[in-house]
Formats: structure tokens, sequence, C-alpha cells
């Protein structure tokens, strides 16, 4: 009876130790199947790469921008080179989408300065525009030139838009005048260096032509509101300011 009780715990002896063989050798076996059937993590070699590029909208040549300066310049003190900013007020759209909002700041330069003569011809200082820089930091070179806001050298459409007219509108410079007026903005007579300041002066001038003969410097102060014709389309995108 001894025997019996010893051979039955031995044969239970062994089939524990098999059991515990065969679970030694499945279960890694089944879990490593489980682990290679989950789906395996994207990395940023094998993530889809989203198209984040923003849509860009063209803003044609001739569009009028609308701006205020930001700070004095004069034909007195001013210098071929010297730099100035303005701030646009109205914003511009392109197919119904704001492009440039109001507050973007548009970066001139002095190109040719004459200084005021006694009793003679009234200063002017002539100008281009060189950079424009939107609320969100996003700058772009432009090539504008300026011109007045008036009906004869622009037009407004439904939507507030200003578009300039005709050809003389780029060669225009600010000219001297009374000290209410600030600066005056007329056409320079067939253009080029030293030339003198034509006929083609913009509507509303008034009395100008009388300032132009005393010898007025011309003062651009801040706060003074003027238009700028783009010479050359930009692109640029939607904006993002709200």
């Amino acid at each position: 009876m001894f025997q019996f009780h010893k051979n039955l715990a031995r044969r239970l002896f062994a089939s524990l130790i098999l059991v515990a063989l065969v679970a030694a050798n499945v279960l890694p076996a089944l879990a490593q199947t489980r682990r290679t059937r989950r789906t395996p993590r994207l990395t940023r070699a094998t993530r889809p790469v989203r198209n984040t590029s923003p849509a860009y909208y063209n803003v044609p040549a001739g569009q009028v921008v609308q701006v205020r300066m930001n700070e004095q310049i004069s034909s007195e003190t001013a210098r071929i080179g010297d730099r100035f900013t303005t701030t646009t007020v109205i914003p511009i759209y392109v197919r119904g989408v704001e492009v440039i909002p109001a507050g973007s700041t548009i970066t001139g330069r002095v190109t040719n300065v004459k200084r005021a003569q006694r009793k003679s011809k009234a200063g002017w200082i002539q100008v281009a525009f060189v950079s424009l820089q939107l609320p969100n930091g996003t700058t772009r070179a432009i090539n504008g030139s300026l011109t007045a806001l008036q009906n004869e050298t622009a037009t407004y459409d439904e939507e507030g838009q200003v578009t300039g007219r005709g050809s003389t509108k780029r060669n225009v410079v600010f000219i001297g005048g009374g000290a209410a007026t600030g600066a005056l903005i007329g056409a320079i007579a067939g253009g080029g260096k030293g030339a003198g300041i034509g006929a083609g002066i913009g509507a509303g001038l008034g009395v100008a032509g009388a300032y132009f003969s005393k010898g007025k410097e011309a003062v651009v102060k801040p706060g003074t509101e003027f238009g700028i014709i783009l010479n050359q389309s930009v692109a640029l995108p939607a904006s993002t300011v709200r």
C-alpha cells in the first residue's frame, strides 16, 4: 500500500513538472503573438503629412491702399534713402477674403527731395513704398507709389475697395503748402530729377496753386492720410487677425 501511494505521488509530481514546462513554452509564445497583433505606433517617419500651406490671394497692381502717416518728414531735412512708416486705415479684400487688415505697416523711402526756394518755388518730396508688414508679422516686399485719394485719381467700388486710374498717378509727390494743409499732393511734370510741378494736380486742392509760389517746404505730419498705389501685384495669405 505504501508503495502504491509512493508511485502515485511520483506520477503527480511528474505531471506537475510537465504542465510547468508546457506553460513556460506556450505563454511567452502567446504573449509574443498578441504583441505582434497590436497596431504599431506612428512615428514622425510614418505619420501622414498634412498639407498646412495657407492659401494665397493676389492683390492686383493698381490697388490703392489708404494709409496714415506715422512720423513727420520735411523737404527741409529729408535725405534720399530716409525711411518712414505708415499705417493702413481701411482693410483690403480679395474675393471677399481680408488680406491686408487695417493696422498693417507700410514702409516708405524718400527717393528724391527738393528744398523750397525763398519767394519762388515750394519744396517737394518724392517717395516710394517698399515693404508691407501685416499685424501677424508676415512681411512682403512691395512696389508702391504715392497717390491722392480724390475722385479724380481713384475710384471706390461697393465694398469700399479703392483703385487708381491712369498712369500719371504713379508720378506724384508731396508738395509744400500752407500750415493748415500740411503737405499737398501733386504730379511732377515730365518726371525726372529737378522736374517742376505740373498742371496735373489732384482735384480738391483748392488754392494750392497759390501756395506753390510762396516757397513753402513740404512737411508731412503724423496723421496725414493719403493713398499708396501698387505698381506690381503681391500674393498674401488670408488675414488671421480677428
